[in-house]
């Protein structure tokens, strides 16, 4: 039954823009692990630094959904509980 829920669109966050970077010419990329995740870090040939630091998370999403008919059907969404 499973296989008949509808695909709901998200909507789309905006991303972060890092203005300060524009233009800047990439030298190295470089990931590594780190007590609480990843570091994704980005040289430029200017010698200024961009880190991403990762961690993981859990996102749950609670829905109540009506299957009655045999086919999902929403009756509320909350919103996301994130770690």
């Amino acid at each position: 039954m499973a296989e008949d829920k509808v695909t709901r669109s998200r909507k789309r966050r905006k991303s972060p823009a890092f203005p300060e970077v524009k233009g800047k010419i990439v030298e190295a990329i470089e990931m590594a692990p780190t007590d609480a995740g990843y570091a994704i870090g980005i040289m430029f040939q200017d010698r200024t630094y961009l880190c991403f630091d990762v961690e993981p998370f859990v996102m749950v999403i609670p829905e109540l959904s009506d299957w009655k008919t045999g086919n999902w059907k929403e009756i509320k969404r909350w919103r996301p509980v994130q770690s």
